[in-house]
C-alpha cells in the first residue's frame, strides 16, 4: 500500500507530489490508536465484542488471519 505525500509548505526542499512512500501494514496512520492483536485476544483464538447492542465474534484463523463476524 501506498500514500502520496504532498509537499510541506515549510520544507526548503520541497518533493514532488505524485512521490509515493510506502505504508507499513503494522504502523497506524498519523492520529490513529493502534493495539496489536494479542493485546486484544490475549492468548485466545476468539473473542467476543459488544458494539452499539450488537455482539461481534472476532476469530484468529490457524493461518494468522483474523476474521469479524456477526
Amino acid at each position: 500500500m501506498y500514500l502520496s505525500q504532498k509537499p510541506s509548505t515549510n520544507s526548503p526542499m520541497q518533493q514532488p507530489t505524485d512521490q509515493r512512500l510506502p505504508v507499513s501494514q503494522n504502523q497506524p496512520l498519523a492520529g490513529q490508536p493502534s493495539l496489536s492483536s494479542h493485546e486484544i485476544l490475549r492468548g485466545q483464538k476468539t473473542i467476543e465484542i459488544n458494539h452499539n447492542g450488537s455482539t461481534y465474534k472476532l476469530q484468529a484463523t490457524r493461518l494468522g488471519k483474523l476474521i469479524l463476524t456477526k
